[in-house]
């Protein structure tokens, strides 16, 4: 059965691409970062604030949200949109990399993995079809297939496993999104860890299934960039031209130039909340550690040029204060200026692409971050 397609390509540079993905809530423009609402929320950001930045769509949790407040009870109230009120594109991962990373007393099986919840310990199953379940019942506008993420360092043998058992739930999955309203997405994930051949034979065997986009998962899991950035380099010339690539879990903002220079359209990662939280801000002079002394009496704003009201608005001084006094407000408008920042930079890598200046505009960007308190890496 052919697999309808959304996406839009509008122009490339190079083998960065920029695009347009239409879903039943909205158009996302790519290349795209999605903020992460892990259990429906962001942390330390309201969700009309996320919209303000710039974000067309975001990314919540199966894992988290099928234990609680639960798929069946968000579905009786109306979906993941309504019940959150962001009223835009949502993705929702698998839950299976949660799952390897946060379960208790997990066992897989072909049939399914079963774990002991991080919250209650109750033991629950995730198969293939109720991973889809469970995504249908979120209401999300574009969902993942259940795989097996497998933590790097690992031998071939176990890598190799798991990724012929992913793909063996890709076709499972499939079958089970087949029901699934016109519009809606599934998107398959190439796994196959650091090892080429298995990365290779992993994307050759989703593309013969067939799938709305494909994601690369299993990555950003702690192997240095080079590893990561030689794995895209080895799978996206095999994916379809005409559908998005999403790298999981990804990252930084150097990564996430790295990735668009070799042709990925699509990010998620906790990093700009959470290094928020933690009193770093990502500028275009670089990352900036509020909790650094030098920014105690300073009264510039973090970045005078931004459009983004918290990163020009309000002193370095001040930011400094909130930090070191604990305030929420401090984690609050760090994760809202992160979060800005790195939509400003997916708004000026699709300029830029538009425009045939990427390489540009990468080593432009790049030398700016020089003056910050943190390297990029």
């Amino acid at each position: 059965m052919s697999v309808p397609n959304h996406f839009t390509l509008h122009g490339r540079d190079g083998d960065a691409r920029t695009g347009e993905l239409v879903t039943p809530h909205g158009v996302v423009r790519t290349p795209a970062f999605m903020p992460v609402g892990t259990a429906g929320a962001m942390k330390g950001i309201h969700w009309r604030d996320i919209r303000e930045t710039g974000a067309d769509i975001v990314l919540g949790n199966t894992y988290h949200l099928m234990l609680r407040p639960g798929a069946e009870r968000v579905a009786a109230l109306g979906g993941l949109q309504k019940f959150t009120t962001w009223n835009g594109p949502m993705l929702t991962d698998s839950g299976g990399f949660q799952v390897m990373s946060l379960a208790k007393l997990r066992k897989v099986t072909e049939h399914a993995v079963t774990f002991s919840s991080h919250i209650d310990g109750a033991k629950v199953e995730l198969s293939p079809e109720r991973s889809i379940e469970v995504q249908r019942l979120l209401g999300s506008d574009i969902a993942m297939q259940l795989d097996e993420c497998v933590r790097l360092p690992a031998d071939r043998a176990e890598i190799d496993r798991a990724m012929q058992l992913s793909i063996r739930w890709a076709e499972r999955s499939k079958r089970a999104f087949e029901t699934a309203p016109a519009g809606y997405m599934l998107f398959g994930i190439v796994q196959g860890g650091d090892i080429p051949d298995l990365r290779r034979d992993s994307a050759r065997a989703l593309i013969d299934i067939g799938f709305h986009g494909y994601a690369v998962g299993g990555l950003a899991v702690g192997e240095p960039q080079d590893v990561m950035l030689a794995m895209i380099e080895e799978v996206a010339p095999l994916l379809p031209q005409d559908r998005p690539r999403y790298l999981m879990g990804v990252g930084t903002p150097d990564d996430m130039l790295e990735a668009i220079a070799r042709g990925i359209d699509m990010f998620d990662c906790v990093m700009p909340t959470r290094n928020g939280r933690h009193g770093h801000a990502f500028t275009r002079h670089g990352v900036l550690n509020l909790r650094n002394a030098r920014h105690a009496d300073d009264p510039r704003p973090l970045d005078e040029e931004s459009p983004w009201r918290s990163t020009s608005g309000y002193s370095r001084a001040y930011l400094h204060h909130l930090v070191k006094s604990d305030e929420a407000l401090g984690a609050m408008l760090l994760s809202e200026i992160n979060i800005a920042y790195y939509q400003t930079l997916m708004q000026g890598a699709r300029a830029a692409i538009a425009a045939g200046t990427f390489n540009a505009f990468r080593d432009a960007t790049r030398e700016g971050w020089a003056k910050g308190d943190i390297p990029p890496r």
